[in-house]
């Protein structure tokens, strides 16, 4: 005999992405990262159709990815640094897990040293 599957709530899976810092310095808008994510995750392999199975929202300064199917934290910032590389930010901001939470993306400046070595 096959063993039943469970008919229970599937779980939830909640990204985010925290862009406090860039949209505060209007570098970034955050309703365009919001319909570039919605428009490239990719679900079943096709890019754009989220149905049911993944939802992308926005507040203020973030954007959170919820999906009930299996999606990975890397592929979000994989996506994040995608997006970044598009708009010509990617060489001023870098995506960097929380050291708060698990499911949370930062966008931070470089740190670039300041009259730093000079060449020979």
């Amino acid at each position: 005999m096959a063993p039943a599957a469970k008919k229970g709530s599937k779980k939830v899976q909640s990204f985010v992405v925290d862009c406090t810092r860039p949209v505060d310095d209007a570098i970034m808008d955050i309703a365009s990262f919001e319909q570039f994510l919605t428009e490239r995750i990719k679900v079943g392999g096709k890019a754009g159709a989220l149905g049911d199975a993944v939802s992308v929202s926005s507040d203020k300064n973030s954007v959170t990815v919820s999906s009930e199917s299996a999606m990975s934290k890397r592929y979000l910032k994989y996506l994040t640094k995608k997006y970044l590389k598009k708009h010509n930010v990617r060489d001023w901001l870098r995506v960097i897990a929380s050291n708060k939470d698990r499911n949370v993306y930062e966008l931070r400046y470089f740190n670039i040293a300041e009259g730093g070595d000079e060449e020979e």
